[in-house]
């Protein structure tokens, strides 16, 4: 199922924060940084700052050439950490070949992580605070779920794929007890040789390993939901991991094009109005 209308709830939500949180006299802020000329990030931090202007939310951006110095790119996380107009900010991966983007990431202040993504966030995502920001991605497959009333709890998901921005996160976040989640999970990725054993038994798969195509009918059963959230770009394609011929045994699936994408960048929006709430709250 498409990923459009949940975006849209959530962005109505808040787009309703950013019009009360106006009221008392904060406007909410969101910054994106950019290092390099890579047109899928372009593209994507495009969709973020049109985003922030649907629903009255301030934005700003830096952007740095593929030339630019790991100082150069922690002083723009500093400039950002440090302005009081930026609630919230994103720092765009992949970053250029010899740049630190997990040093960038930590340099970060936590309280403006707009992504989710700096250790102290998925620390507490660990630890099952339920006040920290979500890693937007994992959030929105919750969302997906929740909207289209796939059963979620105590049912069997498996997450192909370990990485920090979708596989981690989500197994941390679908296996507690919130509203929606409390599921039993469990983790297979590419060094995993029978990985499909796992998938062919489960109740909901999600594909985060970036491998394109790497999903097929045969590695899920019939009436599975199917998400795609790892994607490969194929010159200016993108690709889900979750082969469009899945559709014809899952009983529920992304499709490859408008799936989790517009999730992810609506729960961004999301955890800056959770930031600027905080930073007022705590005046």
């Amino acid at each position: 199922m498409h990923g459009a209308p949940v975006a849209d709830a959530v962005l109505a939500r808040v787009a309703d924060d950013v019009a009360k949180l106006a009221a008392d006299g904060v406007e909410v802020g969101l910054g994106t940084i950019l290092v390099g000329d890579d047109p899928a990030s372009a593209g994507y931090i495009a969709k973020k700052h049109d985003a922030c202007a649907a629903v009255g939310m301030r934005s700003f951006h830096q952007e740095l050439p593929s030339t630019a110095t790991q100082d150069e790119v922690m002083a723009a996380v500093a400039a950002f950490n440090g302005d009081p107009a930026v609630d919230a900010f994103l720092i765009q991966n992949p970053f250029p070949l010899g740049l630190d983007y997990n040093a960038a990431i930590a340099f970060l202040d936590p309280a403006k992580d707009a992504d989710g993504l700096h250790p102290t966030n998925l620390g507490l995502l660990a630890l099952g605070v339920t006040d920290a920001p979500l890693a937007c991605t994992p959030a929105g497959i919750l969302a997906m779920l929740a909207h289209y009333e796939v059963p979620v709890e105590g049912r069997n998901v498996v997450i192909v794929g370990r990485g920090p921005t979708i596989g981690r996160p989500l197994s941390l976040l679908l296996s507690q007890k919130r509203a929606g989640a409390n599921a039993a999970v469990t983790v297979v990725h590419t060094g995993v040789a029978n990985w499909a054993d796992y998938t062919r038994r489960a109740d909901i798969v999600v594909g985060g390993a970036g491998v394109a195509n790497m999903i097929g009918p045969d590695h899920v059963r019939p009436g599975a939901a199917v998400v795609g959230a790892g994607i490969t770009w194929e010159g200016r394609r993108v690709v889900s991991d979750v082969d469009e011929s899945v559709g014809e045994v899952a009983g529920w699936v992304t499709p490859r094009r408008g799936g989790v994408g517009p999730t992810t960048v609506a729960m961004l929006l999301s955890n800056a109005v959770r930031a600027a709430r905080a930073k007022l709250e705590a005046s």
